[in-house]
């Protein structure tokens, strides 16, 4: 599994290498790590090597990508070509992965392979300095976590922008094909020629990338948002998934509002999420009603709202996109395995009208 990471990385190849604190280059910094699962431990490899001109050349005539064979490539366009290939082949959806508060890398692992299992998708997860500060508890824990995070939006955009010029570069071949064929077949029917287009691209490309933000990784990705020159309100994913989300309820949609994507931006909701009432009464200044358990002022209109809470087996949790809500409530994991595949989900929905949500 590949992981992009903006935390301190020592030379260790096992998980102590990752570290509690963004990385000493700054926060920015951007690192991909090959982590591979051996027994019960993990074996961790940066990925850092240059590519050499042959290897260039060779992913240039697979892949049939526009690029510059003379210019500086590295081993982060390889790793793109490999999951790509692997989606096509396999027929598999990418999942791009945020994860929320206090988690540690194993966390984070075990939360990836969880999410591959259940929903049959390539998980690649970002983590970012998410460990309650380290020695630190409770309130203090929290807020720590907080600055991390906002902190870390800037690695984020740095991250989805990658995705973005990779996912480009490596679908522009693919369209420059079809794009031939069908407009050699119909010459004189353009009309005729884009629907055959559209049918030839949807019948090859059937993998699809969205991305989950779970807990407070909705409050990262909202600090991306926090500029013009941002990556993430542009067209990079099938579906955007904000998942029980520590960030305001209030005036959300003016960066929820700012997503560009291909099918759905969703916001899934537990009214009776046991995390997110106990991150709204911390110590100090209360913070406003939290988006992922808040049904009122659900007014984003490119913004599908999802009400889970009466869903059986929700109860309170916090993260019922993996664990015993999904595994076993079957609609609930059959609309996060759709939502997580690029798929729309609502129309199997009941739809209120008082509030603007969806309800499982």
């Amino acid at each position: 599994m590949y992981i992009i990471t903006n935390r301190t990385l020592s030379s260790s190849q096992t998980l102590s290498a990752f570290g509690k604190k963004p990385n000493a280059s700054g926060p920015n910094e951007l690192r991909l790590v090959d982590v591979t699962k051996s027994g019960r431990s993990w074996k961790v490899k940066p990925i850092t090597d240059k590519l050499t001109k042959t290897q260039v050349k060779a992913l240039k005539t697979k892949f049939k990508l526009d690029i510059d064979i003379n210019q500086t490539w590295y081993a982060s366009l390889k790793v793109a070509c490999e999951l790509f290939e692997r989606a096509r082949e396999e027929k598999r959806s990418i999942l791009f992965f945020v994860h929320g508060y206090n988690n540690d890398v194993k966390d984070v692992l075990n939360a990836a392979l969880e999410l591959e299992s259940l929903y049959d998708v390539i998980v690649v997860p970002f983590t970012w300095p998410a460990n309650g500060g380290g020695a630190v508890s409770g309130s203090a824990s929290y807020l720590s976590d907080k600055s991390d995070a906002r902190v870390s939006a800037g690695a984020l955009n740095r991250a989805i922008g990658k995705i973005q010029y990779f996912h480009t570069l490596l679908t522009r071949s693919v369209q420059n094909k079809y794009q031939d064929a069908a407009y050699t077949k119909h010459r004189d029917n353009p009309t005729a020629a884009a629907s055959l287009y559209a049918k030839l691209i949807e019948k090859d490309c059937s993998s699809n990338i969205s991305l989950l933000c779970h807990s407070m990784g909705n409050y990262v990705f909202k600090h991306t948002l926090a500029t013009s020159e941002n990556a993430t309100s542009n067209l990079v994913f099938d579906n955007v998934c904000l998942v029980a989300a520590d960030a305001n309820n209030h005036n959300h949609e003016q960066w929820v509002g700012k997503l560009d994507v291909r099918k759905r931006v969703y916001v899934v909701i537990n009214e009776d999420d046991y995390a997110l009432k106990v991150s709204r009464i911390k110590p100090g200044q209360e913070q406003k009603a939290r988006l992922g358990h808040y049904t009122k002022q659900l007014n984003c209109s490119n913004t599908h709202y999802i009400d889970v809470t009466e869903a059986e087996y929700v109860k309170s949790d916090h993260s019922y996109f993996k664990g015993n809500a999904v595994k076993r409530n079957k609609k609930l994991r059959e609309l996060f395995h759709d939502m997580f595949r690029g798929r729309s989900v609502e129309e199997r929905l009941e739809y209120r009208a008082d509030n603007n949500t969806y309800r499982l």
